[in-house]
């Protein structure tokens, strides 16, 4: 039983997946915060690449 207490307190292979979970969440909700930021300047460069293809804007 002690060698199992032991070997259950050095393993750390869940601490590696929850710090990239972190590292993850946080670029989403930057991500998010600059689509917001910028959300009307990056439609109208799309619309305006769209209108000199020939596309029609929906």
């Amino acid at each position: 039983m002690k060698n199992f207490l032991q070997t259950w307190q050095e393993d750390n292979s869940g601490q590696a997946l929850t710090e990239y979970a972190l590292i993850l969440a946080v670029i989403a909700v930057a991500v998010v915060a600059v689509m917001t930021l910028l959300g009307d300047q990056i439609v109208s460069v799309f619309n305006g690449v769209l209108t000199s293809l020939g596309g029609t804007i929906a």
